[in-house]
Order: C-alpha cells, then structure tokens, then sequence
C-alpha cells in the first residue's frame, strides 16, 4: 500500500512538471535563459542581477545544473542529423522534466538517508511528496529548489563524516567542501540552513585533523573554480591571471552587499520581520505548520530549518520561496496526531490544502505565458509584442524570433497609458486584417498579450472605432490565472474573485490602427 501510494505521487509530481504554469520570472532570468544564451544562438534578455557594475548572480552553480543537459540535448539533436539548434521548447520541457528526477532522486534519497527509523521514514517521504511544494516548485528551475537539494545534502553528509571512520569521513568531507562552495555560489542563504547543524563538525574536526584539511582544500580549491567561471562569464575578453588576481569577480560579496542595503531592499519589498514565520511558512506547509509547533520530533532536520528561518528573518525582504528548502526538514521533523478522529481529519485537510493550491500554482498561475510565448514564435509578421498584467515572459523561447520580434513588458502600467502605447505601435488596418490568416502576410504586426479578467479593455475590443484601435483576437488559453491583478479593496472580495477566476484565461489579440487612405490597399 505504502508503494503504492508513494509511485502514485510521484506520477502526480510527473504531471505538475509537465504544466506550463509559470510560478516567478527568476525561474527563467535567474538560470535558462543565461545559460541557453551561452550554449544556444538564442537571443535572449539578461536581467539587472548579471548586467549590473557588481553582478550578484553566479553562472557558475548554473553549468552543472542547465549547462550539461543542454550540452547533452544539443549533441543528440545533431548526433540525430538535424539541422539548425534544437527548438527551445525542447530544452524547456528537457529542464522541467531533469527538475523531476533530480527532485525524485536527491530529495527523496536524502530523507532515506537522514532518517533512520523506517516507519518515521515511509511517513516523511509520504509527507513531502504529497506537498504541492514538491509538486510545484521543486520541478520548477529555482535557485531555491536547487538549494533544497543542496542543504538536504549537506546535512546527510554531515551525518555522515560524524559516523564515519577517519578513511571515509576525509572523502565525505571532501565533498562537503564541494557542495558547501556550490550552496554558497547558487545562493547566499544557504550557509543559514547550515548554522547550527554545523556545530556538530567543530569537536570532530578538532579531534580528526586530517578531515578539516581536506574540507578546508576542496573548498578553497572550489571557490577557486567558481571565481574563475564568473570572472570569465562576465568579462568583455579573455581573461589571465593578472584578472583574477586584480579584478575577480566575487558575485557572493556582491550579492551580500546588495542585501544588506535597506534602499536596495526596498526596490523588491519591505517586510516585518514575523513575514516568514506567520505568512510564509504557512502558506509553505499547511495544516503542517500546526504540527510544528504542537508535535515537532527533534532532529538535526529540524535544527536547520530552525536556524534558516531564523537568519532569514532579519532580513526585510521576505518570499515564500526563499523558505523552500525548510519544507522537507520540517515535514519529515514532525509527528502526526495520536487520536484516530483527528488523525483522518488533520489527513483530509492536508490533501485538500495541496490539491487546492497544487493546482492553482501547478496549472494555472500565469499558466498561459509559456504557450503564448511558443505562439508568438511562430507568428510571421509579428515585430511589436506588449504583455500587460502578466509576468515576464521567457525571451528565449522565441527561438530566435527575438531577432526581429519586440517584446514589451507592461505589467503594471495604466489603461489610458497602454492605448497610448499602442497607438504608435499598431500597424494600419487593412482589408486583409479582417480576412483569415491573411495578415500573416503582413510585413509588419502588433500583438498584446493580456489576461482575459483585465476588464479595463471589455470596451475596446468590440472595435467600435474607439481611440481609432482594432482590436483580433487570434489565440486564447483557459489553464491561466492572474493572481497579482487581484483588487479586493476596490472591487471587493466577491467582484474580484468572479472577474480573476470567472474570466480566467490568457489572450492574444492583432492590433491595428486606422490610418487615412489604408483602407484602399
């Protein structure tokens, strides 16, 4: 039964990582599109974090990770004799699908190892695979779901070289050495995860010296490594070792720094400092979120999660996923209810929970954005794209379209402004804009992209004649949510919620203008 039930969820994590949903725009800009713009002719759209003076962003977590399997995809796809690069969306899906297993075998093989109980285990791994977390983000390319497997690791490494004889524990601190560098280089959070379970290393390494030389020398060897790949990435020639010595790029000191600034901080979001605590955690875990607090079982699990949130809320810019690597420690740290009505309650509520929010955040969050990019694509005539009240779209999987395709991201700017916009960017309308398919052959052409429940543009798009705009729908996907357009101080609770999820959905419309003496071409 047990098997069962653990094979079905893992299909369930599957299914999740092959929906289209779209969680966050780091899930793009912060690995995929710099790494498919190295490896692949691809144009694509570096954000703020690597074309700043101090870039805070490091590539070189980002070439294991992305690199590799796109080496590999692009050797079979030539291997195979195919002509031109591989398709984008092919690397795409290739990513959402390495999430997976990497998220089926590393996290899951991670909680074998650091729980030695076998029923204490069977109800961890059950716990963390039935978490929309694990579903969701997990499968997803992130910074932080990459640190979830590289603290899990750590910790099963520190168990490690404290059990170990003298011969195993040298190799199993070489390691660590290693995935200490690379935790550090993917993200500065993860020494916080490590705190105080850290502690547990300080007498042995006193005892076993020859332990603590060899952590200390894969590390410093590693960041060695990893200050070169940076130094290269970012620099405008080849660089010698006069560069490194003089002028490395340190993108963790860079990152810090940022970090530290509260004028920075201010640009992303302020928070109190109980954010995590009170609103985060809980909206990670659940009905989970009481066991921590009512059953906790002591563990060195438990221990690092404790000492991540803890570091993190100092800081006053505070997201839900920065806690994505406590969801398994504290999942597989607590016990479930003793009393048998409680048990099947607490049980019905924790699936209710993930289901509800697996599928919001699995299918339909910006769900639309990735098929709609893979559409714009394949549009011959488009040169002008404007998304309004959407997220970011992913520049890459234009496939090369980028080239001769803008794309505008308007996200949070007003109605009135964005008719302006398209004002001058729309194309004349002609006679073949209002025959099928005939405006493919257009030289020319101006899309907006724009969920269905921004009701702001109901009134322009029967094409009236208002603001002199013509507004053709040319493609609609369903499976799309636009959480961030909610307005419940305005609208009110009920009007908001009918218009987001009544009207959900994500459309592309042609717009054209009309022009003096267009219409006779």
């Amino acid at each position: 039964m047990w098997r069962r039930t653990y094979l079905f969820l893992v299909l369930i994590r599957l299914w999740f990582a092959l929906s289209p949903s779209y969680l966050h725009p780091d899930e793009n800009f912060q690995g995929p599109e710099v790494i498919a713009g190295v490896i692949f002719s691809y144009p694509v759209r570096r954000t703020w974090e690597f074309t700043s003076d101090n870039p805070i962003r490091s590539v070189f977590p980002l070439w294991p990770v992305y690199g590799l399997p796109m080496l590999l995809l692009r050797w079979l796809w030539i291997g195979n004799g195919n002509d031109g690069e591989v398709p984008p969306i092919a690397v795409f899906w290739t990513l959402r699908v390495l999430m997976f297993i990497v998220s089926f075998v590393l996290e899951d093989w991670a909680l074998h190892e650091l729980i030695q109980s076998q029923r204490q285990r069977r109800v961890a791994v059950l716990l963390v695979a039935s978490s929309y977390i694990t579903w969701t983000f997990q499968t997803h390319t992130f910074s932080n779901s990459i640190e979830t497997l590289v603290v899990a690791w750590s910790l099963v490494l520190i168990e490690r070289i404290v059990a170990s004889p003298q011969r195993g524990s040298v190799l199993a601190s070489t390691v660590l050495g290693i995935v200490a560098v690379f935790g550090v280089f993917n993200r500065i959070t993860f020494p916080a995860f490590l705190l105080i379970p850290g502690l547990r290393l300080l007498p042995y390494y006193w005892k076993n010296p020859l332990s603590f030389i060899a952590i200390i020398t894969a590390g410093i060897l590693t960041t060695a490594l990893a200050i070169t790949v940076d130094t290269a990435f970012y620099s405008p020639h080849s660089i010698s070792w006069s560069d490194l010595l003089r002028n490395p790029v340190l993108t963790p000191i860079n990152n810090l720094r940022y970090n530290i600034s509260p004028a920075n901080l201010a640009k992303h979001g302020l928070h109190p400092w109980y954010q995590h605590l009170l609103v985060n955690l809980p909206q990670l875990l659940g009905p989970a979120t009481a066991l921590l607090f009512t059953r906790p079982r002591c563990s060195l699990r438990l221990y690092s999660a404790i000492s991540g949130i803890a570091v993190l809320s100092l800081s006053q810019h505070q997201e839900a996923r920065f806690l994505l690597p406590t969801v398994p420690l504290i999942l597989s740290s607590v016990r479930l209810p003793k009393n048998e009505k409680l048990m099947r309650a607490w049980v019905v509520t924790w699936m209710v929970f993930n289901i509800i929010l697996g599928t919001l955040m699995g299918v339909y969050h910006q769900g639309g954005i990735v098929p709609a990019q893979v559409f714009m694509s394949k549009q011959p005539d488009a040169t002008q794209a404007v998304w309004w009240k959407t997220y970011m779209p992913p520049i890459w999987l234009l496939d090369g379209k980028n080239e001769v395709l803008r794309t505008r991201d308007v996200m949070g700017m007003k109605g009135e402004t964005l008719l302006e916009e398209l004002q001058q960017l729309a194309t004349c309308d002609t006679p073949a804009d209002r025959r099928n398919m005939e405006y493919l052959k257009e030289k020319n052409g101006t899309y907006l992209v724009a969920p269905l429940s921004a009701t702001w543009l109901d009134p322009y798009l029967p094409n009236k004649g208002l603001e002199g705009l013509r507004f053709r729908e040319v493609w609609r996907y369903r499976q799309h949510l636009n959480l961030d357009d909610l307005d419940f101080a305005e609208d009110g609770v009920w009007n908001t919620l009918s218009r987001v999820i009544g009207r959900r959905g994500l459309a592309i419309w042609r717009v054209t203008k009309s022009c003096p003496g267009a219409r006779g071409r």
